[in-house]
């Protein structure tokens, strides 16, 4: 599965790619230290495959590498990131 991360500086989304459909998690900045993922999507075809949890470690990693919190105000990346204690470091509850 190849996941990509389009930014539009103001927000953007992780995009991934398996047999022809596509999910994506997007996020809006906040400032340069945090982002918001507001929504997750995986369509039909795609679910119970681990596309939505490939995508939110993906956020969590990039997250890692680029110094930044997310904030997780969608219900799906806020249910992993209780599910993972051990995303703490950059996930910023409300």
């Amino acid at each position: 599965m190849a996941i990509s991360k389009e930014d539009t500086g103001s927000g953007g989304r992780y995009v991934a790619k398996l047999a022809g459909h596509e999910a994506e998690m997007t996020f809006s900045r906040v400032n340069a230290g945090l982002i918001i993922v507001d929504h997750t999507a995986v369509p039909d075809a795609l679910r119970g495959k681990g596309v939505g949890q490939a995508l939110a470690l993906h956020a969590v990693e990039d997250a890692r590498k680029g110094g930044w919190k997310i904030m997780p105000l969608c219900p799906f990346m806020r249910a992993q990131s209780l599910r993972h204690a051990d995303w703490g470091d950059v996930v910023q509850q409300r």
